[in-house]
Parts: C-alpha cells; sequence; structure tokens
C-alpha cells in the first residue's frame, strides 16, 4: 500500500515564536519520525509575498525558520524540506488551477472578506489595498498541496477553509481533464495547545505578543516576566484555567507536573515564583535545539545546501506531475 503523504509549510515572515513551537513545529517533527508516512515540509517564501514587502526581513525570516526546523531536529534524510521558490513547478501549477479555479470561490475566502469589511468599515473603496496575491493566494496554497498529491494537511481550524479551496479546485480539474490530483483532507490539530501570548491574547506576530523560540536566556526569562498576571497576592488561590502562565506550563510540562502546577495554583503561588519554574521548564527544553540554532544561524552557506538538496528530492515529485498536467492540459510538444 503507498504511504499516506503529509504535507506542512510555514510562511517566512518573521521569527517563530513558542505558540509556533506548540503548534507546528513540535508536532511535526514528531510526525516525521513515522515510518508510515511520507512527509514534506516547505518555506512558504512565495506566501510571504503577500505580506510582507520588505525583501531583508523574507531573507532572514528563511534563514530564521530553516535554522529552527532543523535545530529541532527535522531528519532532511526522511523528509522532503524545500523552499517553495526553489521549485519552479509549484508557480506552473498555480497559473493552471488558476485557470480552473471559480472567481466566486475566491470572493468567499477569509482573508479577502476580511480586507473588503475592514475597507467598507473606513469608508473605502471595497478593494483599496488589495493586491491579487492576497485575492488568489487560496490558488498558490492548493498548488503547494496538489503538486505533491498530499492525503492529509494538518491546519489550525482557521485554514479548513483553504484545503476546501483546495479540493474544490482539485475536483473541478479532474471533472475537466481527467483524475489527476488526490482530493487532500485537513487534519485539525485539535489536541495541540493554542498559546496566549504575554497580553493573553492568541500568540501571533499581529499582536505583537510573542515570545521568540530561541531567545537568549536572559531575554526569555525577561520575556516569561512579563506575561500578563492579575492582582491576587502569594497565598491567594489563582485559577489555572484563566492564566497565561499556566497555559503555556501545560504545553511544557508532562501530565504529573501539570497536575502538580494545578496545585499549587490552588494552593496560592505567588505569581514570581509561578514564572520562576516557567521560565527553568522552557529553557530546559530548548537550551540544546538553541545552541544547534545559533550555530546554524552562524552557517548560512550549510542551511542553503540543506534546502538546495531538499529542492532536488522535491522536484523528483514535481516534475513529473507538471509534465502529466501539461499533457492533460494540451501543453506541451507537437508530435
Amino acid at each position: 500500500m503507498a504511504k499516506q503523504r503529509v504535507l506542512t509549510g510555514i510562511t517566512t515572515t518573521g521569527t517563530p515564536h513558542l505558540g509556533n513551537y506548540v503548534g507546528a513545529l513540535r508536532p511535526a517533527v514528531t510526525a516525521s519520525r513515522d515510518e508510515s508516512v511520507d512527509s514534506f515540509y516547505f518555506l512558504a517564501d512565495y506566501h510571504a509575498l503577500i505580506k510582507c514587502q520588505e525583501p531583508e526581513k523574507v531573507r532572514q525570516s528563511t534563514l530564521e525558520i530553516a535554522a529552527t526546523w532543523l535545530a529541532l531536529g527535522l531528519d532532511t534524510d526522511r523528509v522532503v524540506f524545500y523552499r517553495q521558490s526553489d521549485v519552479p513547478e509549484i508557480t506552473q501549477l498555480t497559473w493552471v488551477l488558476t485557470c480552473v479555479a471559480a472567481k466566486g470561490l475566491m470572493n468567499r475566502a477569509h482573508a479577502y472578506k476580511a480586507a473588503v469589511q475592514a475597507n467598507e468599515e473606513a469608508g473605502e473603496d471595497p478593494d483599496f489595498a488589495v493586491t491579487m496575491g492576497l485575492f488568489s493566494y487560496p490558488v498558490l496554497m492548493a498548488a503547494d498541496i496538489l503538486m505533491f498529491n498530499a492525503h492529509k494537511v494538518p491546519v489550525g481550524r482557521d485554514q479548513i477553509q483553504h484545503i476546501e479551496m483546495a479540493r474544490d479546485i482539485a475536483a473541478r480539474f479532474n471533472h475537466l481533464y481527467g483524475e489527476t490530483f488526490v482530493l487532500p483532507e485537513a487534519v485539525i490539530e485539535d489536541q495541540v495547545a493554542l498559546l496566549q501570548g504575554t497580553d493573553g491574547r492568541k500568540m501571533s506576530k499581529s499582536y505583537n505578543n510573542t515570545i521568540p523560540l530561541f531567545l537568549p536566556e536572559k531575554q526569555l526569562k525577561k520575556a516569561i516576566n512579563k506575561i500578563k498576571t492579575n492582582l491576587l497576592e502569594p497565598g491567594e488561590p489563582k485559577d489555572p484555567d484563566d492564566s497565561t502562565v499556566f497555559q503555556v506550563w501545560a504545553a511544557f510540562a508532562d501530565d504529573a507536573e501539570t497536575a502538580r502546577m494545578r496545585r499549587e495554583f490552588e494552593n496560592g503561588i505567588a505569581w514570581g515564583e509561578a514564572k520562576k519554574q516557567l521560565f527553568e521548564l522552557v529553557n530546559s527544553e530548548l537550551a540544546e535545539a538553541r545552541e544547534r540554532y545559533e550555530a546554524l544561524l552562524a552557517d548560512p552557506a550549510h542551511v542553503e545546501s540543506v534546502l538546495l538538496q531538499g529542492a532536488e528530492r522535491a522536484r523528483e515529485y514535481s516534475a513529473p506531475l507538471m509534465q502529466k498536467v501539461r499533457e492533460a492540459v494540451g501543453i506541451g510538444p507537437l508530435r
């Protein structure tokens, strides 16, 4: 039986943070060791251009995210690990899929609808500052997935729509041109924690409340000390389920340690003590990977060579599939 293919991408805008680690990076590295699946991991640098017009930032983020995957132990001999822009077939496929994707489907994309709504509320033209990249990026995302005929795509709930769109586009292509693409399925990672940021909202670059993953020790301690807490004094019982400190603790601790900290909260642990223990827990999990990460950042040529090797392996899949797509739609040599 053919192995299931699982595909995961991270957009190269910004520095990976604890929320990315708990929600995507750590489970993906664990999953990559599963012998029963073929795993594809990529840096979505074309996606980065939708939101970020700062070349240096995209470049730096690409290095940081690649180094993060490698530092956390992604085994690039076992998985296909590549940069989206190194696989030219992805953009070729994007255009072919654009020609079968319904505009009405794109009109319903959450990101586009949110941009239009914000414009209307501000009294602007509905499409003010909306690029074609923002409008049609679900097609690029569909190409990322369909290029490798991925069966499963682990995503957060906010991304389910994109997988459904990829299915719609694939089904339309198959209907017009014959069976070519697998219809992908979203895998919702409900057991994966959505971490809160330092201000108690979801940890997100857009809220500027993140704790970068590989902060040096002193800065990590400072960032953890900044997590917002209430004014309850030492000795006063605290509600663990309402606390970012406890939530981050639970994402890093095992069941026994989580239960112990829950009792400490009920017994009124001081916020300073809870944060001190949290720092020690997080730091102990990340210390070795942080050393590897710093060594990789200092050696971009090595990271680049790993990515180029990955692109070669990715193209062993993408080139034949793109050939099949071209044949199917009638583009190619005359004979």
